[in-house]
């Protein structure tokens, strides 16, 4: 199999061309590294069968040619977080949007085999009902998660109009070694972890009652795997743990001292996935338990010496526009 994974050099990216790597296949790794890092390629880089293409997923005419002969895309790229989405919708509606639409014309045309999306469970919004089927309404908050939503919408109907074999994963927090260090002010385990390297307290949230479906990143990899492996097409699942772990239940596994810091607009109580669709049509399951998740980040703990850390000013500078824009929502 020749499978190509854009924002291969990513998180998520990365442990997948890892995991098809060690499955056989041939793996082609399309990004800009814009965020990706060369980094994260370590543990593969001279593996014989993986060819990196620094190639921006913007750039149609480079990266037409890279998908002739693939049978498997994964179509990683994108702009995460929901403050730099805030503050500059154009670029995300540019990279999430327009880049998906060069992905999906890149593999009609060469005639790939199948199409796997990451799709977000921001796009959900606040849901209505927990767990969260894939039937909920669609309720974007922020212009990240309507920009995840429109590509999600696009993959499926280019399965629909062009009968190309795709399927869209909706992730659910997930965590695990590589996750981003730099940039913008964002998930919770990187501020966590950085903070804790450095002996800073953990700026929890309000009281830290809210909860979130923390789903590792091999279990999402395996998700990513039986997606394209199968039959199915135009169709849409979550990807979760089955369960869901309180902000009080992370710091007490991390240990530490807490600050509190104000709730943030527009953020659920709660995140957590029905997986029922995935487990009765894929057979997929979650494997990795929270606590021995939360071990093995502790593990790689040193790859978060360099990143930033995190005080209730700095955050409240940083999310200065999220309070602003979302607010009155």
């Amino acid at each position: 199999m020749k499978s190509l994974v854009t924002g291969g050099a990513g998180f998520i990216g990365s442990h997948l061309c890892e995991a098809l790597l060690s499955r056989g296949h041939t793996v082609l790794l399309v990004d800009d590294f814009s965020t990706g890092r060369e980094k994260n390629l370590a543990t593969f880089a001279a593996h014989p069968d993986f060819v990196c293409h620094r190639v921006d997923i913007l750039d149609r005419e480079s990266l037409g040619p890279l998908f002739e002969g693939v049978d498997w895309v994964f179509h990683l790229a994108g702009m995460a977080d929901i403050v730099p989405s805030i503050e500059d919708p154009e670029r995300y509606f540019q990279v999430n949007v327009q880049g998906t639409l060069n992905v999906l014309e890149a593999a009609r045309r060469a005639g790939c085999g199948r199409l796997v999306y990451a799709a977000s469970s921001s796009s959900y919004g606040i849901p209505e009902s927990y767990p969260t089927p894939e039937s909920a309404p669609i309720r974007p908050q922020y212009p990240y998660a309507l920009t995840k939503r429109m590509g999600e919408e696009m993959v499926l109907h280019w399965a629909q109009c062009y009968r190309m074999p795709a399927v869209s994963l909706r992730l659910f927090n997930v965590y695990g070694p590589r996750s981003r260090t730099t940039g913008a002010y964002g998930a919770v385990f990187g501020v966590f972890l950085a903070q804790k390297i450095h002996g800073k307290p953990f700026t929890v949230v309000g009281d830290g009652s809210q909860s979130r479906d923390f789903t590792y990143v091999t279990d999402v990899v395996n998700a990513f795997v039986l997606a394209a492996a199968s039959s199915v097409s135009g169709e849409v699942f979550n990807v979760g743990s089955g369960a869901h772990q309180s902000v009080r239940r992370l710091v007490e596994l991390l240990g530490g001292e807490v600050v509190h810091i104000p709730k943030r607009p527009g953020e659920p109580e709660i995140t957590f996935a029905d997986t029922t669709r995935i487990r009765e049509l894929l057979g997929w399951r979650p494997e990795v338990a929270f606590a021995d998740g939360v071990a093995r980040m502790l593990a790689h703990i040193d790859d978060w010496r360099d990143a930033p850390v995190w005080n209730p000013g700095s955050i409240a500078q940083a999310t200065a526009a999220w309070f602003r824009h979302l607010a009155a929502g």
